[in-house]
């Protein structure tokens, strides 16, 4: 009888498995210790829904890029190793032992080229409808899988399994705070949070423009300034004020007064000292918009990469920049690299302050 691992044997995936749900590159490391794990050539995660001719995500760290290239253009869609029994580890040559499937032939010799088709695969599936495909792969010099590594695959799927879901919900809520702040964005309205201390802990682009340029609130250390004039104990009241709304108004050296709106709002006790405040600064004067053809002209960036770098600009995240655009968000992190690169920034909130404050 096969023997399943130990726990502690396993405790450093498990840890990789859930770092990767936080990473930039989600699930590389994982999948480069899942390899190990099992002394495969390379792992695979696909995320995708039935039916969709391209994935949402496919990460394949360590495998050659071209290869990936191949797969996407030419045999995504007709896969013959998919829809597998849901949670059960399966072979590639079990699952198509006896297959008619037409698209076979042409899959087996798109193996033999990358190294062969010591495949073993599972399949998890989820209420929302995407599923998660997982696959590992070792070259052909080697020896098949044993049972032993089959049912060390096998004792990590629940875990998978949970990963899965919180990857999911994290990115349902990353859309949904997408969706309002772009929407505040959209609106001219600044929004900073603070701790307990005073502490920023979070602002948005139009915020992160406000003070950057000083004119009218800006910071010393992570803490919140405001300019000589306002009260020096209106945050501190603020935070101390157990409900309500406070309202005050900041004058700016550019001219034009910012309005501002206080809300407090309760994280727990453990997280930055419990009580925090939500700041909202309406901007006098409506929020331009972006010309994609001017952004395009001005950095040099294709039509796709302009119209993305206004998208982001707008103040949505890139999942949902992919989603209004109708490309694969794989196919975004692309054209944001590529962008990256253009216009000399290095992250997503650079170009947003470089895109909004500089060409509206």
């Amino acid at each position: 009888m096969v023997q399943i691992p130990a726990p502690d044997d396993i405790s450093h995936l498990l840890a990789a498995l859930y770092a990767g749900l936080l990473e930039d590159q989600p699930w590389d490391g994982f999948l480069n210790a899942l390899s190990g794990y099992l002394g495969a050539s390379y792992a695979t995660l696909i995320l995708t829904a039935p039916g969709q001719s391209a994935p949402d995500m496919m990460r394949t760290p360590g495998a050659d890029p071209k290869a990936n290239e191949d797969y996407l253009a030419e045999f995504f869609a007709t896969d013959p190793f998919q829809g597998l029994p849901e949670g059960e580890v399966v072979s590639f040559r079990e699952f198509m032992e006896g297959s008619k499937d037409p698209a076979l032939a042409a899959y087996r010799g798109f193996l033999a080229n990358i190294g062969g088709d010591q495949v073993l695969g599972v399949d998890l599936r989820f209420p929302s409808g995407f599923e998660a495909r997982c696959r590992v792969t070792r070259d052909q010099s080697l020896v098949d899988f044993s049972p032993a590594e089959r049912a060390r695959f096998q004792a990590i799927v629940p875990h998978l399994r949970t990963a899965g879901a919180l990857f999911e919900r994290l990115h349902l809520a990353g859309a949904e705070h997408g969706v309002y702040r772009s929407a505040v964005e959209q609106l001219g309205v600044g929004t900073i949070i603070l701790d307990g201390r005073g502490q920023i802990v979070r602002a948005n682009a139009v915020a992160e423009r406000l003070i950057a340029a000083k004119d009218g609130v800006s910071q010393s250390e992570g803490r919140l300034v405001l300019p000589a004039g306002t009260p020096a104990d209106t945050i501190a009241a603020l935070l101390a004020k157990a409900g309500g709304t406070g309202r005050f108004k900041i004058t700016r050296a550019s001219g034009g007064d910012l309005a501002v709106v206080a809300r407090p709002i309760t994280l727990p006790a453990m997280m930055r000292g419990g009580a925090a405040l939500a700041l909202f600064l309406s901007l006098p004067g409506a929020d331009a918009q972006l010309d994609p053809d001017a952004i395009r002209d001005l950095f040099q960036l294709t039509r796709m990469e302009a119209n993305l770098a206004v998208a982001l600009a707008s103040g949505g995240s890139l999942v949902e920049a992919a989603d209004r655009l109708g490309i694969a968000h794989n196919t975004a992190r692309a054209h944001l690299r590529a962008i990256f690169a253009k216009t000399g920034v290095r992250r997503q909130s650079q170009l947003v302050h470089l895109l909004r404050s500089g060409l509206a």
